[in-house]
């Protein structure tokens, strides 16, 4: 008997953009398309009709999944991530190619899916149960389970179109992990949710993996991928670009040519959240000449520096500046944060350069990727957040002026002095853990 749970062959999805998209008319307004249609032609004649573009979300993409494997799905924004899911899902078809799902598979890929609006939540598990091809009997099993998970008791006879996005984003995925499907698949809609559920979440898919169970999971956080997938799959414009171990699959995606260094234009291809009041533009570090570099010494002298604009061309007030520093496997290293330090700017103008000096860089060398967030109202609206913004490197310096470098297995250094005191003998009593046997 085969072990393959999921196989993909040369497997290509193409969506149209601009040009005629079609629909499903009504009945009346095909008959009045009908008899409008030789009044049309006669009015486009000689009009010039603009080409739709066709985009390939994916292209020939080839790999299998074994029974029991939990692989991490990683890319960019736009790499394809979604689209290979929902065609897993059964959600919409492939243009060209296969893809063979061997079992029940269970999804959780945005907010809506797989729900029915006028239903209650009561009445969305015993649908979704149903569509799994579960009897009643196995639904009621896990209905108490179900809801205590998604913590949605007094809600459970409210239609689902009331709840909030985190409420529907808890009853989906207890739904999707505790009815046993063979695969569960998982995008990350799980960031709807508050940070104690994601953590309950992650470890519910952890026990679902060590019940053997198959798992595709989107991430774009690089710690968590690690810690829960076996393999992975880096995709990049729709093709893959590795198909390996995860540690390798990570490696492969945070040193990709996708993340940049030096001088980088924020406005073209990042991943970016915000109410767009305000712009990100351009980042770079700088060393104590205000020259822009691509790597800076430890210990040295140095400025991060970002640039931004005002979409509406109008100064802003209390605006905040935060800088996430993390290392190339996505731990966060070190928040460089205008609030914190209570020096956000009171105004801020059209268009603007922000820097942050660091007068002795106590990084380690290796290679860190920064994610920024400028917001505005004192730091409590989002204006622009870029995830992986842009990577510097660090390269070996002479932090504590010994001629010796820091452990690049540890990437802060801290200064300090050491001190060693004597500890007098009288008056310590014996004690039980054998601390009195060597003095």
């Amino acid at each position: 008997m085969s072990d393959i749970a999921i196989q993909v062959e040369n497997l290509s999805k193409m969506y149209r953009i601009g040009g005629q998209q079609a629909r499903y008319k009504r009945f009346t307004e095909t008959v009045m398309d009908t008899l409008a249609a030789p009044v049309r032609r006669l009015r486009s004649l000689g009009r010039p009709v603009p080409p739709a573009e066709m985009l390939w979300a994916l292209k020939n993409v080839s790999f299998e999944v074994k029974e029991g494997e939990v692989v991490g799905i990683i890319g960019r924004n736009g790499a394809g991530k979604s689209t290979l899911l929902k065609v897993l899902s059964r959600i919409t078809e492939p243009t060209k190619g296969e893809a063979r799902v061997y079992g029940r598979v269970g999804s959780l890929l945005e907010v809506g899916t797989g729900f029915h609006p006028e239903l209650t939540g009561r009445e969305n598990i015993y649908l979704n149960g149903t569509i799994l091809g579960m009897k009643r009997a196995e639904i009621e099993r896990k209905f108490d389970e179900i809801v205590a998970f998604a913590e949605v008791e007094k809600f459970l006879d409210t239609p689902v179109k009331r709840y909030s996005s985190g409420m529907y984003v808890r009853l989906a995925f207890a739904v999707a992990a505790h009815l046993e499907p063979e695969i569960l698949v998982v995008d990350e809609v799980l960031a709807v949710g508050d940070a104690q559920f994601q953590k309950k979440c992650l470890g519910k898919m952890g026990q679902v993996a060590k019940e053997g169970r198959t798992v595709l999971f989107v991430s774009h956080s690089m710690p968590t991928v690690q810690n829960l997938c076996h393999k992975g799959i880096v995709l990049s414009y729709g093709q893959v670009q590795f198909h390996g171990a995860v540690e390798q699959a990570v490696q492969q995606y945070m040193s990709g040519s996708d993340i940049r260094s030096g001088v980088v234009n924020l406005m073209t291809g990042v991943n970016r959240f915000g109410s767009g009041e305000m712009r990100l533009l351009r980042f770079w570090i700088e060393d104590a000449t205000g020259t822009p570099v691509v790597a800076i010494p430890t210990a040295s002298q140095c400025s991060f520096v970002v640039e931004y604009g005002s979409t509406n061309g109008l100064p802003r007030r209390d605006v905040a500046m935060s800088i996430v520093i993390n290392t190339l496997m996505g731990a966060p290293v070190s928040l460089i944060n205008t609030y914190m330090m209570n020096q956000n700017f009171a105004i801020a103008p059209v268009r603007g350069r922000i820097h942050f000096e660091v007068p002795k860089l106590p990084l380690t060398a290796g290679r860190y990727v920064v994610d920024l967030n400028l917001a505005t109202h004192a730091g409590h609206t989002y204006a622009d957040f870029i995830q992986t913004a842009a990577a510097f490197d660090v390269i070996d310096g002479d932090f504590y002026g010994t001629g010796r470098p820091g452990n690049p297995g540890a990437p802060v250094l801290l200064e300090g002095q050491w001190e060693l005191k004597e500890i007098a003998l009288e008056g310590i009593k014996a004690q039980d853990n054998g601390i009195d046997q060597i003095i």
